[in-house]
């Protein structure tokens, strides 16, 4: 197979100078190994995790929607903002846990200028779902329409450059975690090309009141369909840095389940996911932080519960796993 990555001939811009960053990583070189531990099956477990972690859900997401306040939590791993290590990842790819949660990767001073950025910019339904407000183009949004993918890659770096805008006079949150990224895994990480040239990446997303983000999986093979680039992916994950978030509503729901996609067209009757309540109670629940990073498995059925009192406001990307020796990729 050609390699159609092109590997990054420069490190991108980050808030945190290298050696502090370094410095901060090597000190937790050994604290995520006792994580996947507790995350490891036992012989007794089946396909149940063991080593429950603590998640904080809203006050009442157990009586408003329903959910366990515990539930699904030995599935996730927490760690700290410069903690993340290519373990983590590795335990995502082979289903041994759903939900990586780095606790406040942006600080509370970033939060605050980013979320005011994003909404000076101003946020746009996306083009096939109206309920969901974004900044960029997703690359879900071109339906393998030759025009809307021509739209995707002309404003592909208008839209980055818009959210590095966002957030000075700090650097970018998402442009740390892509260094991050190739810092941590041994073959690196880059930008995903396809059609020979470099996808967007970073696409800014609000979820407001009353607003349920419908269950659905994401997988790039089905935004692009016969592309060896979408199709030699061995795993997806979604990765989220979270500027706003409720107070009461807003938690990931995930489901373990799989669902193939001739199921997932019947069963969401025309909408762009299928409503939560059509379906089993969610096998993990995880409410993020203001500034936390979720990376998670997005081939999973997936959803967001309303936020009750504010707007969640993320920035969102894609990371692509083709083997522990393949470089890591990443778009929106």
């Amino acid at each position: 197979m050609k390699n159609p990555h092109d590997r990054m001939s420069a490190c991108v811009i980050i808030a945190i100078p290298s050696l502090i960053l370094k410095f901060v990583q090597g000190r937790s070189a050994q604290s995520h190994r006792s994580e996947l531990a507790r995350a490891s099956p036992t012989k007794s477990s089946g396909n149940q995790l063991g080593g429950p972690m603590d998640i904080v859900l809203s006050p009442d997401a157990e009586a408003v929607e329903g959910y366990d306040r515990s539930r699904g939590s030995e599935h996730v791993i927490r760690t700290h903002a410069f903690g993340l290590h290519a373990d983590h990842l590795k335990a995502l790819a082979a289903g041994r846990i759903r939900v990586v949660q780095v606790e406040a990767f942006a600080n509370e001073t970033a939060c605050d200028v980013i979320s005011k950025g994003q909404v000076d910019l101003g946020f746009k339904p996306y083009i096939n779902v109206d309920q969901v407000r974004r900044i960029g183009m997703a690359f879900y949004e071109t339906e393998n329409q030759p025009d809307l993918i021509e739209d995707y890659f002309r404003i592909a770096r208008e839209n980055q450059n818009a959210f590095r805008s966002a957030c000075q006079p700090l650097g970018s949150p998402l442009d740390t975690l892509r260094c991050l990224l190739d810092e941590i895994w041994q073959p690196g990480a880059n930008l995903q090309t396809i059609y020979g040239r470099k996808m967007f990446v970073g696409l800014s997303r609000m979820v407001e009141p009353n607003t349920t983000f419908l269950a659905h999986h994401d997988i790039f093979a089905e935004d692009a369909p016969g592309r060896e680039e979408a199709e030699s992916l061995l795993a997806q994950f979604a990765a989220n840095i979270y500027f706003e978030v409720p107070e009461r509503g807003g938690e990931l729901l995930m489901w373990h389940r799989g669902m193939s996609t001739e199921e997932f067209d019947e069963r969401r009757k025309g909408q762009y996911g299928i409503e939560i309540h059509d379906l089993p109670p969610p096998d993990v629940v995880v409410k993020p932080g203001r500034g936390d990073l979720l990376i998670f498995d997005s081939r999973k059925i997936h959803a967001v519960a309303s936020p009750r009192d504010r707007a969640r406001v993320a920035v969102s990307f894609f990371i692509g796993y083709r083997g522990d020796d393949q470089p890591l990729t990443y778009w929106s």
